[in-house]
């Protein structure tokens, strides 16, 4: 698991320049004014935004409208891959959902921590990648540098914490494989 450290003099300095913190706003405003009271079926509009934003869209993806997406341009996503209902998809670093995987209401695939060894507690990140054809149960809460393999589930209220083996079922707090997947 490969982290970046970003900069901080210490835990009360925000790593994020003015400028940055200003596009932040700019998009959270866009998404609430334009995309958050949308319909379901208005998903190409949703898309729409978040391919203005930065967010690597390929194919056509279902993104929610209550999903909850901070940094669009970190997020990658693939053809009928799926973000349902209140996710949060805490994109302070790459995430990438592979074709036709699932993330289920109110998961959280968060890619940012702190470096608790450092007085400063600097912000550490490191991309999350959901494999093709997988599924991430109901507030499941996948942490930074995971991937889930292509065709693994990953049961609800599951803490993910490391690498998800392909063709699994996994669950629980720490997840852990249960069975392969037939």
């Amino acid at each position: 698991m490969a982290f970046t450290t970003h900069n901080q003099a210490s835990p009360y300095v925000s790593p994020w320049t003015i400028g940055f913190r200003f596009k932040l706003l700019v998009w959270e405003y866009c998404w609430l004014c334009f995309c958050a009271w949308t319909p379901k079926p208005l998903n190409a509009w949703r898309l729409l935004w978040l391919r203005a934003f930065g967010a690597r869209l390929s194919g056509v993806p279902f993104v929610h409208q209550r999903a909850r997406i901070p940094m669009p341009w970190n997020l990658e996503m693939h053809h009928r891959a799926c973000l349902g209902d209140r996710t949060n998809a805490y994109s302070l670093g790459l995430i990438c959902i592979k074709e036709e995987a699932t993330i289920a209401q109110e998961a959280y695939l968060c890619t940012g921590t702190h470096d608790f060894s450092s007085p400063a507690l600097e912000l550490r990140t490191a991309p999350i990648v959901i494999g093709a054809r997988a599924f991430v149960g109901a507030r499941a809460f996948v942490m930074p540098g995971v991937t889930v393999g292509a065709d693994a589930v990953v049961g609800a209220c599951s803490v993910v914490t490391r690498d998800v083996p392909a063709r699994t079922f996994s669950a629980g707090n720490p997840c852990k494989v249960i069975r392969p997947r037939a």
